[in-house]
C-alpha cells in the first residue's frame, strides 16, 4: 500500500530537516545538527553503513534538497515502512505465544497439563489476525530487511534438504518447528513498531529471567542439583531446563537489562534494572557453564569497550583484573571445572567429547557441503548419537556451507544495524538515549555468538528474539531517532499526536506542536 504523506496516522521524521546538514542556536552560533536523519544519509560515520549511493538517493529524495539526480538503473533503497497504528491484537497475540514458549504454563499448572499445543494455537490465532491485518495496513506481508531474506532462505534450504535428509521424517519435524520459530519472528519484526511494545517484550524476557534465576540461587544455596550433575538447573523446562542453555539465555538478558539501566530515569528504575542484571551475572556463575561464562565475559567487554571510548586501557586492565579476581575467589571444585575447559579429568571428559564432536561435525559438513544431512540428522552420523554441541557446525552439517553463510550474515547485519545507531547518537548520548541499549543489543548478540559456539540452538528462539529486539529498534530509530528512549519516551515530531510513541497505551497526548513548527522553520 503505498504510503500518503498527509496521512493522519503518523508522519515519518525523516522529511522534516532533510535539506538542512546544520542548524543554528538561538545565539546565532552554527553548531552541528544532530538530527537523527543523518543516520539516513551519507554524511558522517553513518555513511559506511549505508554506502554513498544509498545515501545519495535518499537526499535527493527528500523536500527542499539539492536535486541530485539518481544513476540511470540504480536501484531505489530499502527503507522501514513508515509506522502505522495498528497490529494491537496481533501485539497481543504475541506476547501471549511469548509468554507461553517461556513460562510452559501447561507444566506449572495442572489444570492446563492437556494442553500441550497450547503455544501452537495462540500462534495461528496471531497468524489469522496478523496476516489481514498486515496486508491492509502496507500491502504486503512483510516488511522486507535483508534479515527477513536471510531467515526466510534458511527456511528453504531446510525444506529443500527434507528429502535428501538422512531420515527424511525426523528432518520434517524439525522443519515444522523451525517454520514455527521464523513465521513469529516475522510476526514479531512487523508488530513490534512502538517503545512501549518493544519494552513490554523485554520486560516479559526479564521476568522470566528473574524466575530463573532467583529459583536458580535458591536451588544452589539448599543444594539442591540436577542428579548426577552437582549442578542446578532452570525450575522452567524447554528452553531453560539444562544449566548451559539456561546461561546462554541469562547471558544475552544481562547486556539488555544494563543497557535500560542507563536509558532509564529514576533511581528507581536504575536500581530495578540493575538489580535484575546483578541477579542475572550471579545465576551465568553457579550454573557452572564454561561456555556461559565465556560469553558472558566477551559480552561485557564489548559493552564496557563501547561505553567507554576514552580510558579504553582501564577497560582492559579491568577486564583482566575481575577475570584474576573471579580466578582466586571462586571454590575450588569451581576452578578445577574452569581449568577444565582445555582437556583434563575435572569434567569428566566432556571436553575431549565436545572436540571430538566438533571434527566429527567439520567432516560432515565438508562431505556434504550444499544441502547438508537434513535438519536434525547429525546425531545420525555423529558420536554415540550426540549433537554437535556448536550452532555453527550444527547448521552446516545439516543444512549445508550455504545456509552457514547465510546464518552468519543474519546476526552480522544485525550487528551492523546496531553498531549503525550506536555510532550515530556517540556524541549526544544525554538526549539520544538510544545509543546504551543500542551498544546492549550488540554485546548481547556477542554473547549468544559466543555461548552458540558450544550449544546445538541454531534452530531455536534464541537469537531470533535477539535480531527481532535489534530490528524493532532499528525501526524505531529510523522514524524517531534520538528521541526512541529519550524524553520519558514522547516524540517532538511536527504535529505528532503520541502516547507511547503512537497512541498504544493509552489516549494521544498532542506534541508542542507550536514550537516544533517554529523550530523546523515551517
Amino acid at each position: 500500500m503505498p504510503y500518503e504523506p498527509t496521512a493522519p496516522d503518523y508522519e515519518p521524521v525523516t522529511p522534516l530537516r532533510a535539506a538542512r546538514t546544520q542548524s543554528e542556536d538561538e545565539a546565532g552560533r552554527v553548531r552541528p545538527s544532530h538530527d537523527h536523519s543523518s543516520h539516513r544519509r551519507g554524511d558522517g560515520p553513518a555513511a559506511a553503513w549505508l554506502g554513498d549511493e544509498e545515501a545519495a538517493s535518499e537526499s535527493s529524495d527528500q523536500p527542499g534538497g539539492d536535486a541530485v539526480p539518481k544513476a540511470k538503473g540504480a536501484r531505489t533503497p530499502w527503507r522501514w515502512p513508515p509506522p502505522r497504528r495498528g497490529h494491537a491484537a496481533s501485539f497481543a497475540g504475541l506476547l501471549l505465544f511469548t509468554a507461553v514458549v517461556y513460562f510452559r504454563p501447561q507444566e506449572l499448572v495442572s489444570a492446563l497439563a492437556s494442553f500441550n499445543s497450547l503455544a501452537f494455537w495462540v500462534a495461528v490465532l496471531t497468524l489469522v489476525v496478523f496476516v489481514p491485518t498486515q496486508l491492509g495496513l502496507e500491502g504486503t506481508l512483510t516488511a522486507r530487511p535483508r534479515e527477513i531474506t536471510l531467515v526466510l532462505a534458511l527456511v528453504l534450504l531446510g525444506l529443500v534438504g527434507v528429502p535428501l535428509a538422512v531420515e527424511p521424517a525426523e528432518a520434517w519435524a524439525a522443519w515444522v518447528d523451525y517454520a514455527k520459530v521464523i513465521t513469529m519472528f516475522v510476526v514479531m519484526v512487523n508488530v513490534v513498531r512502538t517503545e512501549f511494545r518493544l519494552r513490554a517484550m523485554l520486560w516479559l524476557a526479564f521476568a522470566v529471567s528473574m524466575v530463573l534465576s532467583v529459583n536458580a540461587v535458591s536451588d544452589y544455596r539448599a543444594g539442591r542439583f540436577a542428579p548426577g550433575a552437582d549442578r542446578v538447573e532452570g525450575v522452567i523446562g524447554g528452553l531453560f531446563e539444562n544449566p548451559n542453555d539456561l546461561a546462554l539465555h541469562l547471558v544475552t538478558m544481562i547486556p539488555l537489562a544494563t543497557g535500560l539501566l542507563f536509558v532509564s530515569r529514576g533511581v528507581a528504575r536504575k536500581a530495578l534494572y540493575g538489580a535484575t542484571a546483578l541477579m542475572m551475572t550471579l545465576t551465568v556463575v553457579i550454573t557452572y557453564s564454561r561456555g556461559g561464562l565465556l560469553a558472558l565475559a566477551c559480552a561485557s567487554f564489548v559493552m564496557a569497550w563501547k561505553l567507554k571510548r576514552r580510558g579504553r586501557a582501564l577497560v582492559l586492565a579491568g577486564f583482566l583484573a575481575g577475570a584474576a579476581l573471579l580466578f582466586v575467589l571462586a571454590p575450588s571444585d569451581y576452578r578445577a571445572r574452569l581449568g577444565s575447559t582445555f582437556g583434563g579429568a575435572g569434567d569428566g571428559g566432556s571436553a575431549e567429547s565436545r572436540q571430538a564432536l566438533l571434527i566429527r561435525s567439520i567432516f560432515v559438513s565438508l562431505r556434504h557441503p550444499l544441502l547438508g544431512v537434513g535438519m536434525n540428522n547429525f546425531h545420525i552420523l555423529s558420536i554415540s548419537e550426540k549433537v554437535s554441541h556448536n550452532a555453527y557446525t550444527q547448521v552446516s552439517a545439516e543444512l549445508g556451507m550455504p545456509a552457514l553463510a547465510a546464518y552468519l550474515l543474519f546476526m552480522l547485519m544485525a550487528l551492523g544495524r546496531m553498531r549503525g545507531v550506536e555510532r550515530a547518537t556517540a556524541d549526544d548520548k544525554k538526549r539520544a538515549r538510544v545509543h546504551y541499549l543500542a551498544v546492549g543489543m550488540q554485546a548481547s548478540l556477542v554473547g549468544y555468538m559466543v555461548a552458540s559456539f558450544f550449544a546445538s540452538v541454531a534452530y531455536l528462539w534464541y537469537v531470533y528474539y535477539l535480531v527481532g529486539y535489534a530490528l524493532c529498534l532499528d525501526r524505531l530509530y529510523a522514524a524517531r531517532g534520538a528521541e526512541v528512549f529519550g524524553r520519558a519516551g514522547r516524540s517532538r515530531v511536527r504535529g505528532t499526536v503520541t502516547d507511547e510513541e503512537m497512541g498504544e497505551a493509552g489516549a494521544g497526548e498532542a506534541s508542542r506542536v507550536g514550537s516544533d513548527m517554529k523550530a523546523y522553520g515551517i
